[in-house]
């Protein structure tokens, strides 16, 4: 981008904050994504990367906005809780500065940008009570309840309220099974709705279609299946091989039939079986050869956050931002919450253009993921 163009954005975002703010008012259409052979390969990388930030409101200096405008990055991601400086300071205080903060995010994106946030339920909620959002129960309580019309109820609270604020990526359903109870990140968080496939299947397409009548896409997790796991993935390499089962394929393969799977996350577990090389956000054979081609699944694959230690403490940061990337991976999801680094995207994005630049990722991988990115997008 010339730095005439770069200046004319910067321009057209201030003018566009002077009127705080009425996105795409008056126009006959949003702005979108151009076909792939008229994009450059900036906006493509750009648009592969989400990142979390730090900040209540935004401006034309933020770090944030400078990687969106310069950057091209696809997508943000929303949190309640600074984990670095363990401060309730980060994105959310109340409904109405969250959605002045998704509308200048927003405003500042030529090109639609996927906001996007944790809104499960029970004890996975960025949206507190306590600063004005209505409390939500959790999905295992909706499973135990077993009553599709109460899911149906809180699924469509959920996504009413998220539409009004502007986010429109919700990271739900998680759709693994309960299979162990006292799995630390799953079972013991009430996060499962269900150890059931066709429980989990029939509450978690209740979520998902009471998110689509309102606009908002959702994100199925943790693929190939979190819920049998012993340990938990943030805190290291969490092997399942002696666990997982091929039912906890059921929701996804049925999901997915039902032409229900928007976006679908990676787990970064380890299954000996099915890769005996990676964990699944690094593995082809389970990406791939797994997810794409046994399960028919054409739409997007997000990494689970790339700063978690069970891809740190084992593998650099490039190598793995490679290995996902060659796995079928779309969106490097970088929540920068587990640790805080205000250069993530840049660093991401140098790390992807070197790796084309060196032939050990094609160009044509990169169009993949950015056509089907382009084709979510113009659901927005």
């Amino acid at each position: 981008m010339t730095e005439i163009q770069n200046l004319g954005r910067r321009i057209l975002w201030l003018v566009t904050m002077a009127f705080v703010v009425m996105p795409f008012a008056g126009c006959a259409e949003p702005p979108g994504l151009a076909p792939v052979h008229d994009v450059s390969l900036d906006v493509k990388i750009g648009q592969m990367i989400m990142v979390g930030f730090r900040g209540l409101d935004v401006n034309d200096n933020s770090p944030i906005v400078r990687d969106i405008i310069d950057r091209h990055i696809g997508g943000v991601i929303l949190f309640d809780y600074d984990v670095p400086t363990s401060t309730p300071i980060r994105n959310i205080e109340s409904p109405d500065q969250l959605k002045r903060l998704t509308a200048k995010l927003q405003a500042a994106s030529p090109i639609p940008l996927l906001i996007a946030i944790d809104q499960e339920g029970g004890n996975v909620c960025r949206l507190k009570q306590r600063v004005g959002f209505p409390a939500m129960p959790s999905a295992q309580y909706l499973g135990s309840t077993n009553e599709l019309s109460l899911t149906r109820k809180h699924a469509d609270q959920i996504a009413k309220t998220l539409a009004e604020l502007g986010i429109n990526l919700n990271l739900v359903p998680v759709v693994d099974l309960n299979i162990n109870p006292d799995n630390p990140i799953i079972g013991r968080l009430g996060r499962s709705f269900s150890a059931d496939p066709q429980v989990v299947t029939s509450h978690a397409a209740e979520f998902i279609k009471a998110h689509h009548k309102y606009g908002v896409l959702c994100a199925l997790k943790h693929f190939p299946g979190h819920g049998s796991s012993t340990g938990d993935s943030h805190l290291g390499l969490t092997d399942i091989t002696d666990t997982w089962s091929s039912k906890e394929l059921i929701p996804y393969e049925n999901l997915i039939g039902q032409g229900l799977a928007d976006v679908i996350m990676t787990a970064h577990v380890y299954n000996a079986n099915l890769d005996p090389n990676f964990p699944a956000t690094l593995s082809k054979p389970i990406l791939t050869d797994l997810l794409r081609k046994q399960l028919n699944y054409n739409g997007i694959i997000i990494s689970d956050c790339m700063q978690m230690r069970a891809i740190t403490d084992h593998y650099g940061f490039e190598a793995a931002i490679q290995a996902a990337i060659e796995a079928g991976v779309d969106i490097i999801l970088i929540s920068n919450n587990a640790v805080f680094d205000e250069d993530a995207a840049s660093y991401a994005i140098a790390i992807i253009k070197s790796l084309i630049e060196e032939g050990k990722i094609s160009p044509q991988r990169i169009n993949e993921s950015y056509r089907r990115i382009k084709k979510l997008k113009e659901r927005l």
